[in-house]
């Protein structure tokens, strides 16, 4: 009698913990379940390492500011503290008068740090600019008592920029932004004051954010010591209309013209200080 085809072929054995699909292939329901137990070891490693990771950020940048700014709070014995910070350029500059979007400063120095400005500050809330922002929105942060930090994109490390925007990100009074042709990988301005850096992390720039950030003693400039270290000091930092810190007017290119108002707010600029 005739075999029918494929009488004697064994019968495949099915594994064990399988189940069988509408296509006849087996689900490894085992090896499924250690995939999602690994998968859920690895997620839960993360949600337990990333906060730690980041509360050990946040403690390294504490632990240098308040070494690094001991001695250097502002007090009616030491009005300027910055004056014991090695670097410091500081020039008194009267209230500066208001320039309109159209116009441009021929600032002084590079970044400017006082003098005429807009009419609407630059937001100093702890932003930080990922491109070069207009001057002149900038200094008037400054008369409001922030502090801008600049660097130079071409010579300041990887490490430093992330530094800074760590340092920067939330801090009230306080904003970041590159600053092309910087002459040194990074500077701090207040209205007045300068300091310029080849580090980020050196000490400096805490004590220099200590000692100037809304500083309001009077007494900081012999030229007139009833004024505080800038003009405005009941001034806020937040946005207004006429500049928006998701897309802030950017930062001129090339030397002011001829036309640009100059350092005493002469020129076509009939707006008051303020």
């Amino acid at each position: 009698m005739a075999r029918k085809p494929g009488a004697n072929v064994p019968k495949a054995r099915k594994k064990s913990g399988s189940v069988p699909t509408a296509t006849g292939r087996q689900v490894d329901w085992m090896l499924i379940g250690a995939v999602v137990v690994v998968i859920g070891l690895v997620a839960g490693l993360a949600i337990y390492l990333l906060p730690k990771l980041n509360e050990k950020r946040a403690n390294e940048k504490d632990d240098v500011a308040v070494q690094s700014a001991e001695g250097f709070v502002p007090s009616p014995q030491t009005p300027d503290p910055s004056q014991g910070i090695d670097g410091v350029t500081k020039i008194y500059y009267e209230a500066g008068k208001h320039v309109n979007a159209s116009q441009r400063v021929a600032y002084d120095q590079s970044p400017p740090f006082g003098g005429p400005h807009d009419e609407i500050w630059a937001t100093c809330t702890g932003v930080v600019y990922p491109n070069p922002l207009r001057s002149e929105n900038a200094v008037h942060a400054l008369e409001h008592g922030a502090v801008w930090i600049t660097y130079n994109p071409d010579t300041a490390s990887p490490e430093d920029v992330d530094y800074l925007k760590r340092l920067v990100r939330g801090e009230q009074y306080l904003f970041l932004s590159p600053y092309p042709g910087l002459d040194k990988p990074v500077s701090l301005q207040s209205w007045g004051h300068q300091l310029k850096l080849d580090s980020a992390t050196d000490p400096r720039v805490d004590q220099f954010i200590t000692s100037l950030r809304r500083n309001m003693m009077p007494g900081v400039y012999p030229e007139n010591p009833q004024t505080a270290a800038y003009p405005e000091t009941q001034a806020t930092c937040t946005a207004i209309p006429g500049f928006d810190p998701s897309n802030p007017p950017p930062a001129d290119e090339g030397e002011p013209g001829p036309d640009a108002v100059p350092m005493g707010g002469g020129g076509n600029n009939p707006m008051p200080a303020g």
